[in-house]
C-alpha cells in the first residue's frame, strides 16, 4: 500500500487517482474525507485540518459520492438531489427559495430533469450516478470527492460521467477528485492525476506522468504494456 503521500490540489482541477486494485485508493479517499483517520500525518482542506471540521461545516466545504448504495431507493430522483442541502436547511429540513434553485440547478446541469420524478429503483445505474452527483452538486462544496463513479456502467456512460466531471470542474471552479480504473480515459480528461503503486505515488499532470513513465510501472508486463505513444494500454500479443 502507497505510503508518504503528500500532494496540493488546487480550484477548478479535475484530478483522477488510478492505481491496481488493492492499493489504497478507496483508503486515501476515505482518509482525505474524514470518513476515516489517517495513519499518520494530516489532511488541510481549504489552510484548515479536516479533524478540526465539525460535520455541518465539513459538509459545507466537502461531498462524497461513495461506493455504497443510497439508504433508501424509494426516494424520487428530486428527493435525493434535495438531500445535498441538509447542511444547510433549519432543523425541520425546510428548504428556502436558495435550496430550491441550487436543486434545480444542480439537475439541469446533470441532464436528469426527465427523470426528477421517477423512484431510484427505476433508474438505471448510469442514471442513478448522475443523480449522486447532482447530489454532491446541490450540496454546492468547494470540494467534490467520488470513489469509482463509473463502475457497472457501459463505455458510452463511463466517458459521459467523466466527461460531466471535467465540465463541472471547469464551469464552477470546484475540485474533483475522483477514483478510477479508466486510466485511459483519465488520461485524456484529467487536469493531473495521482498514480499509486507499490514504491508510492506519482502526482502530475497526465503528459508529465507519461513521459516519466508512473503508468508503465502499474501492471505487471506479462499481460499488458502502456504505450507512450498513443497514451494508451495495450495487450500483448
Amino acid at each position: 500500500m502507497a505510503a508518504d503521500i503528500n500532494l496540493k490540489l488546487h480550484e477548478g482541477e479535475l484530478v483522477g487517482l488510478v492505481g491496481a486494485n488493492g492499493i489504497g485508493k478507496s483508503t486515501l479517499l476515505r482518509t482525505l474525507s474524514k470518513v476515516q483517520p489517517p495513519l499518520h500525518g494530516s489532511v488541510f482542506l481549504s489552510d484548515k485540518e479536516i479533524r478540526e471540521y465539525k460535520t455541518v461545516e465539513l459538509a459545507s466545504q466537502l461531498s462524497v459520492v461513495l461506493t455504497e448504495q443510497i439508504a433508501s431507493k424509494n426516494l424520487t430522483v428530486y428527493e435525493l438531489v434535495a438531500l445535498g442541502r441538509q447542511p444547510y436547511t433549519n432543523w425541520v429540513g425546510k428548504m428556502s427559495e436558495d435550496d430550491i434553485e441550487k436543486v434545480k440547478a444542480a439537475i439541469e446541469v446533470t441532464h436528469i430533469t426527465e427523470l426528477t420524478s421517477k423512484r431510484c429503483f427505476e433508474l438505471s445505474d448510469g442514471q442513478l450516478q448522475k443523480a449522486l452527483i447532482a447530489r454532491a452538486i446541490a450540496q454546492d462544496t468547494p470540494f467534490i470527492m467520488l470513489d469509482e463513479p463509473t463502475t457497472h456502467l457501459d463505455v458510452y456512460h463511463k466517458a459521459y460521467i467523466l466527461k460531466l466531471l471535467k465540465r463541472l470542474a471547469f464551469e464552477t471552479k470546484k475540485t474533483i477528485l475522483f477514483s478510477t480504473h479508466e486510466i485511459d480515459f483519465a488520461i485524456q480528461l484529467c487536469d493531473k492525476m495521482i498514480v499509486m503503486n507499490e514504491e508510492g505515488f506519482e502526482f502530475g499532470r497526465p503528459k508529465e506522468l507519461i513521459q516519466c513513465r508512473a503508468f508503465s510501472s502499474l501492471f505487471p508486463e506479462d499481460l499488458i504494456l502502456f504505450d507512450d505513444k498513443s497514451g494508451r494500454y495495450k495487450v500483448r500479443g
